[in-house]
This record gives structure tokens, C-alpha cells and sequence, in this order.
């Protein structure tokens, strides 16, 4: 026996050995590719960053989202962690027979304790098998290597049980209820023999071992990297959700070769910040974020999971082909592996170094079918941020090689020369007043001659200035401004474009030259509060501008007219008997967190009921306006705004709403698509607010 042990103390050391060195050769060569990346700085908030890791690492938060997938994780993350101290357990049997953990009386309880939670472990690999293979989820991937962490689990699990019932026979221990699976087992086999039931042990207590060793080496090579990489993403997640870095245009200290090789944006994978390819490998490939794609669902050629998933596999075998490292361990296993042949083969090397990210890895049609609706980083569990990714490569397009939709290139030329997408003329901005002279709606430069100030700069945005239909809302704002005597003011024909547009679509030089000119109008007005009826506009001066040396109170105009309600300077007091649902922007939910004030402005008024569409609040659709696609034709699959209606339709209501003139014109085209327009109404909530509160007979709007 002592030799016996001898050599399985030897065999255990090696082979164990052997899988840590292939575990830290692997770990280094994926930082070595992370390193290729440039570097990324970092704005510290530490605390911030802990709590985020307290609320999704460990709190399963965004996985809980979806119950039964959640739970089914929740059970095998803390089942595994706890799980390793039966591992130690049975580590100790092996090279030590007859002993264990040294818990004393509290050992039975321990046993027992491990066997529930071996137990736990196996019903959520059962579960997961018959999510994937059985209910076939569509978001979920089949095959042999999706299913192959269920096949290392459960041996993990079966090998621990079968051992600890053989350990039971072979030391003549008598079967218990402390470890009623392992006596299970023990009674199954008490016809052997002590030497038998030794033999037995150490077959279950080798296949546990190398189970557990080949998960540890094959976790940081598949998906499953997301153990490792997931709670750093999760720290490095940005402070602000959605928040587009800044492009430094200083060429002033290149010198003349440097220019030539100037590039803007994402061209090549190793334009990435390194911590975007944290991102990548990240990636759980449980296609949450492709499940509530707008442009995927209605059949677009997105994925933002199959983006993650091309670009990291084209990160993993360029860096391969860059560093020379194998990304694959050990490498005779993978011999055919696309990394390994690039990073021993010079040929291979060179065709991978000479791919175009976006053509060869990433189509033009799957950046361009974003709609920046965050939905996707919303869903994901490890918070992978696939919007940022995209406009990156966007940029690239756009400004490097100068590409964009033909479409979209007339809107940003019209937002250039007359600051609006329609290409209106600038000097007709500030007519919208005229179409309700009753409405007090004075300009900065009116105030200044009459040596009079201003609280609240009213920024009507390009929608409310010149599209016919968002006028209305622009106009039910200021006179609900009136009502409540609220000073402000708006700067007229000097007013210009926020730049979201451009900046989502990727044209950074020219959101920079928009967002200078406005910053000193800001500044030559002494503006410190705005408030805008437009979610992008909000978006960007609250969280982008200040990147550009400007700060202001910020307001959408529902936070305002939430207070003025609450504060009693608002009374809603004509019912409006309606059945209304609402729709969430995007740029005003989720980048910004503002779901309740528009609700409780709508509960607040009499008569109307709210009732919520399946998809609301944090998982809202995009009415696929956004990521400057309001100014093109959806050419395939179906649109987006259409779906939306649809899912509006479904709770039956008499009126839709929204707080975005954007969001209202994509659901008015859906109302007349599904030509409901004559039963289905819809209406901003500061038009209900007003129609409340003004008392004005006014009918629904289409």
C-alpha cells in the first residue's frame, strides 16, 4: 500500500502540475493578446466598482433577469464554490486514505451538507441539458462543445458520489444518513470486497481529478473564460452607461510618416482598447443580447453576440500570429487549431495579419444595423458593452475610408450646413412659435434686450424646431412652462444640432466641431440648466459634453414637469379616459435611468389608465429610431417601429405614449402601418399633461 500511495502521490503532483503550467501558459497568452490593444485609462471609482461586482457577480442580478436560466446559474455558481471543499475532501481521501478535513464533530454535517449541494449541482446540469438540447432555445447554441462544461460538471459530480460510496466499502465504514447518496452507492456495491471497493475508489477519485484539471486548462480557452475574465469586466465596466470616448484630433506633433498612416476609429483589432478585449473574451455565448436585438429580432444581419464572438476569435488568432504564442494548450491536441497554425506557420500568419477586420471578420451590414439602443448591455450578463464596439468600427468607416449610407450622408451634410437633417434653412427654426402665439416663448437674445433672466435654457432640438408633428409637443412643454411660471428661454435661429447624430454614427470630427460651437453659445449665455423634450439631446449634454469643458444642470422635460406636479404648480385636473401604454425611450431608460417620472406624471392625471406592454421599463424595444436611423428606409426584415406597435397593440390600449419626438414619430408610422391610426392615438405626455392641466378641448392625436 505505502508504495501503492508512493506513486499516486508522484502521479498526482505530476499530472496536477502539468494542468497548472498549461493553465498559466494559457492565461498569458490571452493577456499577451489583451496587451496588443491600446491602452485604456482608468477613472478610479473603486467603490462604485465593487458594489457593481457585489450586484452582478455575486448577486446574479442581470442573470436573474431571465428566472429559470438564472436560477439554473445561480445554482451551479455558488454549488461550485462551495463544492470545492468536497473536492479538498476527497483530494485528502486519496493521498491520505482514512483521513479527511479536520472539522471535528462538525464533520458529519459537513458531509452531508456536500452531498445537498453535489445534489443541487447535478439537478441544474439536468435543467440546463433540457434547456439547450430539449426545450432548444433558440438564443442557445447545440452541439458537442456547447454541452461539453455539462459533461465535465456532471463527472465531477458522479465521480465525487460514486467515490465517497466506495471510500464507505473499502474502509468497512458503516452506511449513514449524513452521506445518503454515497450510502446509496455503498449498499449497490456491498458485495465487494474491500481491495474491490479500493480500486473502485481510486478509478472515481482519477476520473475527478483529471476531470477537474482538463476544466481548469479548458475553461480559459472557451467560453467558459467568462469564470476568469467576467468579474473584471464587470470592474472595468464605464462609469457612465453608453458614454462614447473621445477622439483626440491634436495632429499637430505628428510627424509627416506618422500622418500618412493616420487612422480614425477601428480598423484593425489591435485599435481596440484593451479593455474592449476583456469584452471579448468575456463573452458567455448565451445570445441574451442577440434574444433582445431590435435589428436581429425583426431580421436584420446583426448579432451582437456573433460580433463578440468573430471578434475575439479574430483577436485570438492574430495575436497568436503576432506574439508567436499558441493559443491553444497543449498544443498537440490542437494541432488544427487556426491559432496554433498561425502562430507556427508563417503562411498561416500571414493571411491572418492580412485580414480586414470590418469586411473579412465584421460586415458593413451588421455595424450599420445598430440602433444604439443598449438593450444588448442591458441583457448581458457579464456587461459586455457591444454598442461602444460597434461605433467604433463605425468610425472607422466613416472617417477613415470615408464610407457611409447614402442616406445617412445626406442628413449629417444637412445637419453640417444648416444644423438639421432635412437641410431646412436655419433661419426658419424659431417659426415653430408661431404656431400657437398664445404660448409665451421668449429667446435669450429677447430677454437680454428687455435686461431680463432666464432659469431654464429650453433646448428645442432639430424635431421640435422643424418637424410639424413634434412642434406640438415642443409647444405643450412651454405653455405648461407658462402655467407653471417657469423662466426660459431658447436661443431661436442661433440654436444648432446636440450632435448625437454624427457622433452615433459615427462622424466624431464633426460631432466635435457641433459640440464647440455649442459650448459657447452655452458659455456666452451663462446657461447652467437646460431642459429638452429630445432624449438623445439630454443624453449627450449630460454625460458627453462634460468631456468637452462644459457642465450644466441637465433636464429632460418629464424630470420637470414630474416636480411641477408633485410640487402642486401643475394640477392635472380634466379626465382623460383613456387606456394608455407607454413606451420607453431609449436614451432617456436605459443610458439614463429615467423610467418613473413620466409614469407617475401619467398616474397622476384622472381618468387614465396605465397599463404596461411586455416588454417596458428596462427591457423596452427601440422604436429604431436611434444610431442616426431615423433618417434611413429599413430594406430588410421587418421594421422595427412596426414590431414595436405591435407589442404596444398587444395590451389593447386606446393611446400610446412616449417622451421622445423621436420615439413618437417611429410609433405614429407604426399606428398608420397597421392602419390603427384612427383607434390607436398617440401623444407625448406633455401633450396629455397639458390637455389635463390647460383643460383645452383638444382631440387625440395621430
Amino acid at each position: 500500500m505505502d508504495t501503492f500511495l508512493i506513486i499516486n502521490w508522484i502521479a498526482f503532483i505530476a499530472v496536477t502540475g502539468y494542468a497548472l503550467f498549461l493553465f498559466a501558459k494559457v492565461i498569458a497568452t490571452r493577456v499577451a493578446y489583451i496587451r496588443l490593444g491600446k491602452k485604456s485609462e482608468f477613472d478610479g471609482e473603486i467603490k462604485l466598482r465593487i458594489q457593481r461586482i457585489i450586484k452582478n457577480v455575486f448577486g446574479q442580478s442581470k442573470l436573474l433577469k431571465d428566472k429559470k436560466s438564472g436560477t439554473i446559474h445561480v445554482m451551479m455558481f455558488y454549488g461550485f464554490i462551495l463544492v470545492q471543499f468536497g473536492a479538498i475532501d476527497m483530494f485528502i481521501k486519496g493521498l491520505s486514505p482514512g483521513n479527511h478535513l479536520p472539522f471535528g464533530i462538525f464533520y458529519p454535517g459537513f458531509v452531508f451538507f456536500q452531498e445537498l449541494v453535489t445534489l443541487m449541482i447535478l439537478v441544474a446540469v439536468v435543467w440546463a441539458f433540457y434547456r439547450r438540447y430539449m426545450e432548444k432555445l433558440v438564443r442557445l447554441k447545440r452541439g458537442l462543445k456547447a454541452g461539453l462544461v455539462l459533461i465535465f460538471i456532471g463527472t465531477l459530480m458522479i465521480s465525487v458520489l460514486f467515490g465517497n460510496g466506495m471510500a464507505l466499502v473499502w474502509q468497512g465504514h458503516e452506511l449513514t444518513w449524513t452521506e445518503p447518496v454515497a450510502s446509496i452507492f455503498g449498499g449497490l456495491f456491498g458485495w465487494a470486497s474491500a481491495n474491490t471497493a479500493m480500486v473502485l475508489f481510486y478509478i472515481a477519485w482519477w476520473v475527478h481529478t483529471i476531470t477537474l484539471l482538463t476544466f481548469l486548462v479548458y475553461v480559459p480557452q472557451s467560453k467558459h473564460a467568462h469564470l476568469i475574465a467576467a468579474p473584471i469586466n464587470v470592474f472595468l465596466t464605464k462609469k457612465v452607461p453608453g458614454k462614447l470616448e473621445k477622439i483626440d484630433f491634436d495632429l499637430e506633433e505628428m510627424d509627416e510618416e506618422s500622418e500618412e498612416e493616420i487612422a480614425f476609429g477601428v480598423g484593425k483589432v489591435e485599435d481596440f482598447k484593451q479593455h474592449q478585449m476583456v469584452d471579448f473574451y468575456a463573452c458567455v455565448e448565451c445570445g441574451r443580447c442577440t434574444d433582445v436585438c431590435p435589428a436581429s429580432g425583426t431580421g436584420k444581419m446583426l448579432s451582437p453576440m456573433d460580433i463578440m464572438i468573430k471578434v475575439r476569435d479574430h483577436l485570438t488568432e492574430k495575436g497568436a500570429a503576432v506574439t508567436g504564442k499558441s493559443a491553444w494548450v497543449p498544443s498537440y491536441a490542437f494541432s488544427g487549431a487556426a491559432g496554433n497554425q498561425a502562430s507556427a506557420d508563417n503562411e498561416a500568419a500571414a493571411s491572418v495579419q492580412s485580414m480586414s477586420l470590418i469586411g473579412d471578420v465584421i460586415t458593413e451590414e451588421e455595424l450599420a444595423g445598430c440602433t444604439t439602443c443598449r438593450n444588448c448591455e442591458d441583457a448581458c450578463p457579464v456587461n459586455n458593452e457591444h454598442v461602444g464596439t460597434i461605433i467604433d468600427m463605425r468610425r472607422y468607416l466613416v472617417m477613415t475610408e470615408g464610407k457611409m449610407d447614402s442616406e445617412i450622408q445626406r442628413a449629417v451634410m444637412n445637419i453640417e450646413r444648416q444644423g438639421n437633417p432635412w437641410g431646412l434653412s436655419k433661419k426658419d427654426r424659431i417659426k415653430w412659435r408661431e404656431e400657437d402665439e398664445s404660448a409665451y416663448i421668449p429667446t435669450v437674445k429677447e430677454l437680454k434686450k428687455e435686461d431680463k433672466d432666464f432659469e431654464y435654457l429650453f433646448w428645442v432640438s432639430s424635431m421640435g424646431s422643424f418637424d410639424s408633428r413634434s412642434q406640438k409637443i415642443a409647444l405643450s412643454f412651454a405653455k405648461l412652462m407658462n402655467q407653471a411660471g417657469i423662466s426660459f428661454a431658447i436661443l431661436g435661429n442661433t440654436e444648432a444640432n446636440s450632435g448625437d447624430t454624427a457622433r452615433r454614427i459615427g462622424n466624431e470630427f464633426l460631432f466635435q466641431e457641433i459640440a464647440e460651437k455649442n459650448i459657447k453659445q452655452f458659455t456666452k449665455n451663462d446657461v447652467t440648466k437646460i431642459v429638452t423634450i429630445d432624449p438623445h439631446a439630454y443624453n449627450i449634454f449630460k454625460n458627453e459634453y462634460p468631456d468637452f469643458g462644459f457642465e450644466a444642470e441637465v433636464y429632460h422635460h418629464t424630470q420637470l414637469l414630474y416636480d411641477l406636479v408633485m410640487s402642486g404648480k401643475l394640477k392635472p385636473q380634466k379626465p382623460i379616459n383613456e387606456r394608455l401604454t407607454y413606451h420607453d425611450s431609449c436614451y432617456l431608460g436605459r443610458y439614463n435611468g429615467v423610467y418613473d417620472p413620466p409614469r407617475e406624471i401619467l398616474k397622476a392625471i384622472p381618468g387614465l389608465e396605465l397599463v404596461e406592454m411586455d416588454r417596458s421599463r428596462e427591457n423596452g424595444m427601440c422604436c429604431g429610431a436611434g444610431g442616426g436611423l431615423m433618417w434611413t428606409e429599413e430594406t430588410t426584415g421587418n421594421r422595427i417601429n412596426v414590431a414595436r406597435t405591435e407589442q404596444a397593440m398587444q395590451v389593447q390600449p386606446s393611446m400610446i405614449s412616449s417622451a421622445c419626438p423621436y420615439c413618437l414619430t417611429m410609433l405614429s408610422d407604426g399606428t398608420k402601418a397597421k392602419e390603427v391610426e384612427e383607434d390607436i392615438g398617440t401623444m407625448d405626455v406633455a401633450e396629455i399633461l397639458a390637455l389635463s392641466v390647460l383643460e383645452k378641448n383638444e382631440e387625440k392625436t395621430a
